[in-house]
């Protein structure tokens, strides 16, 4: 039985932690206060990721560290680099195989289909950021210092899904309440679902092949988010969704979103054209399949019903 540490609990470490403890894997699951699913082969601790010598305690003897953990959007820039390097620090003491959770934003704007091996090319802060993180552990792992690899999402779908699709139209749409959304309503997109990506997590850390380079998540589906919309409406019985685009401007009306205006303006590139994230490489070398979009949005509907939305 191995032993693997995954810090955060939000949707995607929580999916994480319970596919390891499911398959028999030993958990150790490190956040702030603890919090997380209650399981035998999970253990909850609750601990200060930013801290190098603690986190390393808390490591030493897994066989991967993976990382789930990310402060708040509006902090990244600020509160990110130091939980990188303490994460990266850590992973080079012990020895533990270091699985990082990213995303597509440090690739920029692509005109067709975004692969693993496009070359950096960011042009926001956040992607930047995204960029640095990645190419410091890639550093380390060249070196010889760590074992180290990247699982690059789209945005998130499913139950607790952290995106600003998750946060603003999923809850409109089953509430039957119009609701704007800051993209082309129209243009193809892809979906991350959380089981999907922790399945890549999983798959990566456990692969000799994943280290030293960047997998994509397979993608549930490449609707648009008007079509993603009207398949979640109809799953769960709701009036056809009232959703209309808008401006970043008048996003930052709605309540709770006037402090993020500046983080979502900037990505804005990733809504207002097609978005399709390419995974061949993931699902032959990897062998993780996307899992069908009418089962994440049963799942979500069901999700909603039980508070998880």
């Amino acid at each position: 039985m191995s032993f693997h540490v995954v810090t955060g609990a939000g949707s995607t470490g929580t999916a994480t932690a319970l596919r390891l403890a499911e398959s028999g894997e030993r958990v150790r699951l490190v956040t702030r206060r603890g919090t997380g699913p209650a399981h035998p082969g999970i253990e909850r601790v609750a601990a200060d990721a930013t801290d190098a010598d603690a986190l390393t305690a808390l490591v030493d003897g897994a066989a991967s560290l993976i990382n789930c953990a990310a402060p708040a959007y509006h902090r990244w820039l600020t509160e990110f680099p130091p939980l990188a390097a303490a994460l990266l620090t850590a992973a080079e003491r012990t020895g533990a195989g270091y699985v990082m959770l990213g995303n597509v934003y440090g690739y920029g704007p692509v005109d067709g289909r975004i692969t693993e091996d496009l070359p950096a090319a960011p042009n926001s802060r956040k992607g930047t950021l995204r960029a640095r993180l990645w190419a410091d552990a890639e550093a380390a792992h060249r070196a010889g210092r760590v074992r180290a690899t990247e699982v690059r999402a789209s945005d998130f779908v499913g139950p607790g899904a952290a995106s600003l699709f998750g946060a603003t139209v999923v809850p409109a749409v089953l509430a039957g309440e119009p609701v704007g959304y800051p993209a082309d309503l129209a243009a193809p997109h892809s979906w991350s679902y959380v089981g999907d990506v922790a399945d890549t997590l999983i798959a990566a850390a456990r692969s000799e092949a994943s280290w030293g380079r960047a997998w994509h998540v397979p993608s549930t589906s490449e609707a648009s988010a008007g079509d993603l919309a009207r398949q979640l409406a109809a799953a769960a019985g709701a009036p056809e969704p009232a959703l209309s685009s808008i401006t970043t401007a008048e996003l930052a009306r709605v309540p709770g979103f006037e402090e993020m205006l500046a983080e979502v303006a900037e990505m804005a590139y990733l809504y207002d054209r097609p978005l399709l994230v390419d995974s061949a490489r993931t699902e032959e070398v990897l062998g993780v399949t996307a899992t069908p979009v009418a089962v994440v949005v049963a799942e979500t509907v069901r999700g909603s019903a039980a508070g998880a939305v």
